[in-house]
């Protein structure tokens, strides 16, 4: 579809009091699922971060990698163990999932900087921003993010970069610890006191009816989150997600959004238009 330059306009003049009302803002974004994996998504979702720092809001973007770590795991003939969604993670499985996030993480502050931003490439253990502990349970080297030290994040964003953080933990010996990345996202945006939160996934959002594409709830009220997860209708990565929004918000931060990642320019859409598109999370 091929737009007049007066189209052009009204979507300019629309997405204004959205500027508007961003303008300093901090948003944090999850990004993982196939807009990781593909690259014309790829280039879509860091175009969008981008933008959103040319026009004055401050992104965060935390960034998963599960399927390039069971790759190279696979590569390595070593098989990856699921309890209950989260990676097994021994002492070798973790020296892969640094590697591998490691080496995604500088990728996306590269692609981010050749598409004219400015992106540092971080994670937990950098400045002690993400203190974690063991997860209780046979899952080794998993964490949970007991504290986020936000003043490094800060200190970037202050100076004009975008934060591009790979969720590795630190534990209390030093060690690495592998942390579900819409978690950190979480506490992340919590810590920071983020105007919104921004999951990317690979559906459409939450779903009354999780066989329906067509039934996904738009607004989801806060109390109507622990009703739902008690239903049985999440399941699968959705819970964390849900849970993650619950938590942020119960901390001060304002809005979360469970969007479609495999949407090119699914987060200006929502941000930035009338009718948006996922599911928003409010108070």
């Amino acid at each position: 579809m091929v737009l007049s330059a007066l189209e052009k306009a009204k979507i300019l003049v629309e997405a204004l009091p959205y500027i508007r009302s961003f303008y300093g803002k901090i948003v944090v974004i999850k990004y993982g699922g196939h807009a990781m994996l593909n690259c014309e998504l790829k280039r879509a979702v860091l175009t969008d971060v981008v933008l959103m720092k040319f026009v004055g809001m401050h992104p965060v973007l935390v960034h998963g990698g599960g399927p390039d770590i069971s790759r190279m795991l696979k590569r390595l003939g070593k098989e990856s163990v699921f309890i209950d969604g989260r990676r097994v993670t021994d002492e070798e499985t973790m020296e892969v999932v640094e590697m591998v996030l490691g080496r995604l993480n500088k990728e996306i502050a590269a692609c981010i900087n050749q598409l004219g931003g400015k992106a540092v490439g971080l994670c937990g253990k950098d400045a002690n921003l993400l203190l974690a502990e063991k997860e209780e349970g046979d899952l080794g080297l998993v964490g949970r993010v007991r504290a986020v030290n936000p003043e490094l994040l800060l200190s970037v964003i202050a100076q004009g970069y975008i934060p591009v953080v790979a969720p590795i933990g630190l534990g209390p010996q030093g060690e690495g610890l592998n942390v579900n990345a819409d978690t950190v996202a979480g506490r992340v945006a919590a810590a920071l006191q983020a105007e919104k939160l921004i999951l990317l996934t690979d559906v459409s959002g939450i779903m009354s009816d999780p066989g329906d594409e067509n039934s996904v709830i738009s607004t989801l009220h806060l109390q109507e989150i622990d009703r739902l997860l008690a239903s049985g209708r999440i399941s699968g990565g959705m819970i964390p997600k849900l849970e993650c929004c619950r938590e942020a918000l119960a901390a001060g931060v304002k809005r979360a959004h469970i969007l479609d990642g495999r949407v090119p320019h699914s987060i200006l859409l929502e941000i930035f238009t009338d009718e948006g598109i996922g599911t928003m999370v409010v108070p």
